[in-house]
């Protein structure tokens, strides 16, 4: 229907410029928009407003021109001129009828666009450091991140799912170390644990599988572990690394690749199990084998954005607006965690992705500028590099907080939230705000089958629909698969605003995709949901006449398509029975 509008107005500019008229105007910047309230029309445009001042006439004149210089049109009830000069299209509710069958037909691709030469996207999400499992905050990251691919890979985009997996660093030696010391701790070895070490249930299954796996082989030095440590906790996990390495020799590298691939086996099956999937796992040691760390600094040295100064090498962020330089080359030698983020990104680059999206937690919110300006200093476009922030998400039982601390052991899984909730209310809860808001996830309404539980109301819909099918099936009812109904028949007020809704599904995912917010779908299917349970509790289907009945199962099926397809773009299932 926006099309079709967008048509005729692009008809009138043209039979203006024949005249004489608006000849500098270009026809590409004609926006159709969906006017925010029911009273302006079902589209609207400035365009008027647009070209009134090149042109010397007042804004409503030139509307005026505009709707006069449309060609004649079945669709439209009426044209109407308000404000400033914008003009109001009101569609003949008769022009909806064909949609009906146009979204049955379609199934599971309405609101499916096709962009020609789709641009490739990656998205990267999640990456959590695998040194303990997912927590809820972790949760909103993954909901949202794949949320959004699916709705620009829907929208017409050639997206693909990216993790980065920080598997080198201290903070693996420190998870190395933390099993090493439970291993030791389960033989009887030792009966010390450091504070800085990684604790929880999860690093003592750990360290008891590889006793079971590897019996003695690295009970070694155990006697000296603890002696003479610094007092201080950071010095204190240091040495202990440094003892572990020094005593295991070769056979610390089987720890660490153990520790390593351990938790990450567990965050992919966790992820799977939550409906995530990865096209590609990016390691970070990847980085130091391939040579991309030395490309990327050779890259900035050649661009002239490395320095010098006090024996370690500097990036020059503040060329690019951030408030200090950053050191990627420490005295000792040694690439610092900036220069691994560095050649991530020139790795991205070099992929030759049209868009790269970082979804980053609230908490990296001030490393996001230096990326930015490394990115840059690579030689890429700044718009080619974006960033979408996920708030924290703050879990509530009663009216208590829970603390999460991947350190301290002390968190709620995402698994063991999925398992409370299910996947279905965790999905919906973490997009149903916008990533970039503070979200307090409600447990007792998630679990709630109520009208107040946006996702049982929108499953529920979609049940209904289906229940309605199953009993017109047991009936030996006619359906709309077996005749062509009569939509015409279809003239209350509540069917047509049911039928102006679903046109909207197809520019509602498209806007979301391009402005990174999967939330308006989620927002979309719950006054869908609205609008049919009050269409469903007000009108009857099956006592109806059998042409209104008809044309009515034909409306609440395309109803039934478009949940199914909201829903499946979030990640949601879409039961037939409730």
């Amino acid at each position: 229907m926006k099309e079709k509008v967008l048509e005729l107005v692009s008809q009138a500019l043209a039979s203006l410029q024949q005249q004489g008229r608006f000849l500098n105007a270009d026809p590409q910047s004609i926006i159709i928009e969906r006017p925010r309230s029911g009273p302006h029309g079902d589209f609207t445009t400035n365009l008027a407003m647009q070209l009134a001042s090149k042109q010397k006439v007042s804004p409503r004149e030139c509307a005026q021109s505009i709707v006069d210089s449309m060609p004649s049109c079945e669709i439209l009830e009426r044209c109407e001129i308000a404000g400033p000069g914008f003009i109001n299209f009101y569609v003949h509710s008769e022009a909806y009828l064909d949609l009906i069958d146009e979204i049955r037909e379609a199934g599971p691709d309405y609101g499916r666009s096709r962009i020609e030469n789709s641009p490739k996207v990656l998205i990267e999400f999640v990456s959590s450091n695998p040194t303990g499992p997912l927590h809820v905050g972790h949760g909103r990251g993954a909901a949202y991140g794949d949320a959004l691919a699916r709705t620009m890979s829907y929208a017409g985009y050639d997206v693909e799912r990216e993790y980065y997996v920080n598997d080198a660093g201290r903070q693996m030696d420190t998870l190395t170390v933390s099993i090493w010391i439970r291993y030791l701790e389960e033989l009887g070895l030792v009966s010390e644990f450091p504070a800085r070490g990684y604790q929880g249930d999860y690093i003592r299954n750990i360290g008891k599988r590889l006793l079971e796996e590897h019996q003695k082989r690295f009970a070694v030095h155990a006697e000296t572990l603890f002696q003479d440590l610094p007092e201080d906790d950071e010095e204190n996990i240091d040495e202990l690394i440094n003892r572990a390495k020094s005593s295991l020799d070769d056979d610390y590298q089987i720890l660490f690749d153990m520790a390593s691939q351990s938790m990450v086996q567990d965050i992919k099956q966790d992820l799977a199990e939550f409906g995530v999937v990865f096209d590609q796992w990016f390691h970070e040691s990847q980085l130091v084998h391939n040579g991309d760390i030395e490309a990327a600094l050779e890259r900035l040295e050649k661009n002239g954005y490395l320095y010098v100064k006090d024996g370690a090498t500097w990036f020059r962020s503040t060329d690019f607006e951030d408030d200090k330089d950053r050191v990627v080359v420490r005295a000792n030698g040694s690439k610092t965690y900036f220069a691994s983020d560095i050649a991530y990104h020139y790795n991205k680059a070099e992929r030759n992705y049209d868009q790269v999206i970082n979804v980053f937690g609230a908490d990296h919110h001030g490393y996001t500028k230096r990326i930015e300006a490394s990115f840059q200093a690579l030689g890429n476009p700044a718009d080619r590099l974006e960033f979408l922030m996920v708030q924290f998400a703050v879990l509530y039982r009663g009216s208590a907080k829970v603390s999460m601390s991947t350190r301290g052991g002390e968190f709620v899984s995402l698994r063991e939230l999925r398992e409370e909730v299910g996947n279905d209310a965790a999905r919906f809860f973490y997009v149903l705000r916008r990533s970039d808001q503070h979200m307090d996830f409600d447990l007792d309404l998630a679990k709630s089958e109520s009208a107040e539980n946006p996702v049982f109301y929108i499953q529920y819909a979609h049940a209904r629909i289906s229940s309605v099918f199953q009993q017109v099936k047991g009936r030996g009812m006619e359906t709309p698969d077996n005749r062509q109904p009569a939509y015409r028949l279809l003239i209350e007020k509540q069917e047509t605003e049911l039928l102006k809704t679903l046109s909207q599904f197809p520019d509602t995912v498209v806007n979301a995709a391009q402005t990174r917010t999967p939330h308006q779908v989620a927002y979309y299917l719950r006054n869908l949901a609205q609008l049919f349970h009050a269409y469903y509790n007000e009108h009857p289907f099956l006592s109806s006449e059998d042409e209104l009945r008809l044309a009515r199962l034909g409306l609440i099926d395309a109803v039934r398509v478009v949940i199914a397809n909201g829903l499946g773009i979030l990640g949601v299932s879409a039961p037939t029975s409730m």
